[in-house]
């Protein structure tokens, strides 16, 4: 299956870095201070004009690397995304038309859920994996797991308050197959240029998680 290398690589990760890059010029730095601190994965999330050819120019600067696209709403944007070398795709909520056409093209795709209602949709596809979101706000680890329990072959990756704070108490839990996380690729320290200090950060997050 499409999905499986994906989701095995995700899995070994533990941690799926979420970012927002306004400029394509911090594109490659920001790639190279994930690879650099032994993160190599990205959801660039396209909250911005320039998500596209940001996932364009690190896929083409890091082909090794798993660069996705993250915060995907419509067919459009997906197709855009695809087009730029996004190797996965990330709805923030759930939508029949971006999950199909994924499906349709062999796309790994996380749809976005809060609710059970959702979690059906996502099942009935045939994925084994949905996104929870937003985590903090929607109950968190105790949400989760009460959503497994009708759910056992289903697996999550919360996103959204996730944090050097309660990572490891995501990851414990079996159900959950891996974080999306944004505190190790600030806004501020992407749009100040401090890669070396997202570098520092990403080497931290993974020690954290391999410990």
């Amino acid at each position: 299956m499409y999905m499986d290398e994906f989701l095995k690589q995700v899995e070994a990760l533990k941690i799926v870095p979420v970012v927002v890059l306004d400029d394509v010029k911090d594109a490659i730095p920001l790639g190279q201070a994930l690879m650099n601190g032994g993160l190599p994965v990205a959801e660039v999330t396209f909250r911005t004009a320039a998500a596209a050819d940001c996932i364009k120019a690190m896929s083409e600067a890091f082909p090794e690397m798993c660069v996705g696209a993250g915060t995907v709403i419509n067919v459009e944007q997906c197709k855009k995304a695809i087009e730029a070398g996004s190797k996965f795709i990330v709805t923030p909520g759930y939508s029949e038309e971006v999950t199909q056409y994924c499906i349709d093209h062999e796309v790994p795709v996380l749809p976005g859920i809060c609710t059970p209602t959702e979690l059906i949709n996502v099942v009935n596809h045939g994925l084994p994996v949905a996104k929870f979101f937003p985590a903090a706000q929607f109950g968190g680890l105790k949400t989760i797991k009460a959503l497994a329990a009708p759910f056992p072959q289903m697996r999550f990756m919360p996103t959204g308050g996730v944090s050097e704070a309660n990572v490891l108490e995501y990851l414990a839990e079996p159900k959950i197959i891996a974080a999306g996380g944004s505190w190790m690729v600030k806004g501020d320290l992407v749009k100040a240029g401090r890669f070396d200090e997202i570098e520092r950060l990403t080497r931290s997050a993974v020690d954290l998680v391999n410990a």
